[in-house]
């Protein structure tokens, strides 16, 4: 197995003591260098406050060996592509869980910005959480089994104002929705 912790946490912009600080409870900086390097071993207790404080699965922080993982190799700039200086591994859509479980919207047909082929991947909120998604893309249940996507635009207690994409449609209203998914990453088929 490899161990994924710094690949995670380098992702996430923390640094080894943001890390220590925020396990619960707390560790030191050179412990976590320790888990990550091996030195130390990563017990599965480890693996859930380590995986707790990065807000992914436990499961995520390591990978099977027999499977090559994807490299970010280069990072595009204005004057065009510049190489790392050090090749990192990339992090999969599914490896950024967190809080709330991730849902995904395949797209069928041009619909404003999104192509046939488009898989948007969205983070469920539950509806108290509405107001950090608000002028954002999300994704409602409606009741017999149908959804409601496009931008947020309102919450009047029970209530969900949402605005289809395509030009012409009229606002949706959901009411009193059992979850809201907001839009986090778009995945797209070149």
């Amino acid at each position: 197995m490899i161990n994924r912790i710094r690949d995670i946490r380098k992702s996430k912009g923390m640094t080894l003591a943001d890390l220590a600080d925020a396990c619960s409870p707390p560790t030191t900086p050179q412990t976590i260098g320790r888990l990550e390097t091996g030195m130390r071993n990563l017990s599965l207790k480890w693996m859930e406050r380590i995986a707790a404080a990065l807000e992914v699965d436990p499961e995520m922080l390591v990978r099977s060996e027999e499977t090559p993982a994807p490299m970010v190799v280069a990072s595009l700039r204005a004057a065009g592509p510049e190489a790392l200086a050090k090749p990192r591994e990339a992090l999969l859509p599914a490896d950024i869980a967190g809080e709330g479980s991730l849902t995904v919207l395949s797209v069928a047909e041009s619909v404003g910005e999104s192509r046939p082929g488009d898989l948007l991947w969205l983070r469920q909120l539950a509806p108290a959480e509405a107001a950090h998604a608000i002028n954002r893309d999300v994704l409602v249940p409606r009741p017999g089994g149908r959804f409601a996507f496009g931008r947020l635009i309102d919450r009047q207690g029970d209530l969900v104002g949402i605005l289809p994409p395509g030009s012409g449609q009229k606002q949706q209203v959901v009411d009193n929705p059992p979850w809201i998914a907001v839009a986090e990453m778009l995945v797209r088929k070149l």
